[in-house]
């Protein structure tokens, strides 16, 4: 199996924050799955179907130094369509695992990260690598559009 076998993830070390590139056929022999740099387990995509919580103080290790593409849900707990999205972005949590990191940030709790991006409507998807938004989604959208925005990265 290459390196860019379509059958491979990458999955960041909790502990050392190192990429790893794990196969579906290493995870299927060894069960648990390790970090090359550190030996720390690592979680599989299976166990890694929840959305990352960023704040204001953990959005640049969060999401400005992700080797992944960020999808970042900015959401407000009040919010109706906000709450509608909620099962969307946890779907996409798993279905993307190891290909884009989905994360939530609560801007009622962490203004300086809405105001940065100047997010004047909720739910806002932003699409972000290295930092930079490469997309903006606003309102609810339904799976099948946010996926479309996504597979043109």
């Amino acid at each position: 199996m290459t390196a860019s076998s379509p059958t491979s993830d990458l999955l960041t070390c909790p502990s050392c924050g190192a990429t790893n590139r794990v196969s579906e056929q290493k995870r299927r022999l060894k069960g648990t799955v390790v970090c090359g740099r550190c030996r720390t387990a690592l979680e599989t995509p299976r166990r890694q179907a929840r959305p990352a919580v960023v704040t204001d103080a953990t959005f640049s290790a969060e999401v400005e130094r992700s080797p992944l593409p960020v999808l970042l849900d900015l959401w407000a707990p009040w919010c109706g369509p906000c709450r509608a999205m909620a099962s969307v972005v946890e779907e996409l949590a798993g279905d993307l695992t190891g290909r884009v990191k989905v994360a939530k940030l609560n801007v009622d709790d962490n203004p300086r990260i809405a105001a940065r991006y100047g997010v004047q409507s909720i739910p806002t998807l932003l699409v972000l690598k290295h930092g930079r938004v490469v997309d903006t989604l606003v309102g609810a959208q339904p799976k099948p559009a946010i996926l479309a925005r996504l597979s043109r990265l």
